[in-house]
Formats: structure tokens, C-alpha cells, sequence
């Protein structure tokens, strides 16, 4: 898709990639402010691994350990693999998670030195049904500053989606692995040895 071939793009996607679900062991997001604090704390993070100015090859491992802190990623992989997941042995979830975990990572993390001296910072948190939807602003040089909103659920206290300027990224990561699944004529382990290898 052509909107993620741009900086905004890859700064999405990192962000998307970096916080799919909240802190192991964290307590419910019950209210806004808990909410809150969980997509301040991923900001953060993610704005030190752009500000440390490392090589990339440590930008993608720093990326990929917040991936794995934050990321409900049972759940992740589950909805990008859609329809094809109930098909999927037990063996075949878990490696596809693993494999979709560093993919991202380096699909992303790869595209973290363009964005050294941007910045992005929580806006805001409203009620919205069974979540908290998160507000935050990415400042990037020479770009307009754009919105990134975070769903938190109301009871899991868990991360489980992003839009981009109404982009849902998610959506458009399930939209990637099919097309993945259907090179492969819906060949599951084929697909995740593809995963295993892209980024």
C-alpha cells in the first residue's frame, strides 16, 4: 500500500509495532488516566530508541524488545492471520506469532534512523464504548505534525489497536499477511517461512 511507503508510514508502523498490548502484569486500564499512562510509557520508549541514534541492526533489536514487552501478541497474530487462524494447528499460532513478532520488527524498526529529532506525545484520552481511546501527536521534521490514536480495552487493560489519520493498522497488517497466504495458495507453514524471512 503506498501510504506506508512515506516516513509517516514507517513511524505508524513502529508505532504499531512497539505497542499492540500493554505491560505484562499491569493492571486493568479501568479508567482514562491508566490508560494514559500506558501509552505514555510506550511513547517514551519509543522516543528514546529514536533519539539514541544507534546502528540499525540495534535499532531493531531495541525495537523488537518493546515489540515484545508491549504487544498482546497471542492476540495480535491471531486477527492478522484472520479466517486462515482457524485452520492453524496450536504449533502453527505459535510460530506464526514468533515469526509475525520479527517481522515487524524488522519491517519497522529498519526505518527508525529517519525519524531522529521527531518527537510524539500524548494529546489526550476519551471513553469510547468498551475503551479508552488515546490520543497522541507525531512532530516529524519537515512534515506537518499528524494524530495517532490508541485503543485501550476497558477491561483488559490491553493495547489491541491503532489509526493512523483514520487508518486502521491492524486491518492493514491482516490485509499483508493474506496477500502473503494466498502467494502460497493458503499454505500455512509456507507462508510463515515467507514471514520468517520479509522485512
Amino acid at each position: 500500500m503506498t501510504y506506508f511507503t512515506n516516513r509517516r508510514g514507517f513511524l505508524a508502523g513502529a508505532l504499531s509495532a512497539s505497542a499492540l498490548g500493554a505491560l505484562p502484569g499491569m493492571a486493568l486500564a479501568a479508567s482514562a488516566a491508566q490508560a494514559e499512562r500506558l501509552v505514555q510509557g510506550l511513547v517514551d520508549d519509543v522516543n528514546a530508541v529514536i533519539a539514541s541514534g544507534v546502528a540499525e541492526p540495534a535499532m531493531i533489536a531495541e525495537f523488537e524488545r518493546i515489540f515484545v514487552r508491549y504487544g498482546d501478541m497471542p492476540y495480535i497474530a491471531a486477527y492478522v492471520m484472520g479466517a486462515d487462524g482457524r485452520r492453524a494447528t496450536g504449533a502453527q499460532k505459535k510460530a506464526f506469532t514468533a515469526a509475525f513478532q520479527g517481522y515487524a520488527a524488522r519491517k519497522y524498526g529498519k526505518q527508525f534512523r529517519q525519524f531522529i529529532g521527531s518527537e510524539i506525545s500524548v494529546a489526550g484520552t476519551q471513553k469510547v464504548k468498551n475503551a479508552y481511546q488515546v490520543a497522541t501527536v507525531a512532530k516529524l521534521r519537515g512534515q506537518s505534525p499528524f494524530e495517532v490514536t490508541f485503543f485501550v480495552g476497558e477491561k483488559s487493560g490491553r493495547f489491541y489497536n491503532m489509526y493512523v489519520e483514520g487508518v486502521n493498522m491492524l486491518l492493514t497488517e491482516r490485509t499483508e499477511i493474506g496477500a502473503m497466504l494466498d502467494r502460497r495458495r493458503g499454505d500455512i507453514d509456507a507462508m510463515i517461512a515467507d514471514l520468517q524471512r520479509a522485512g
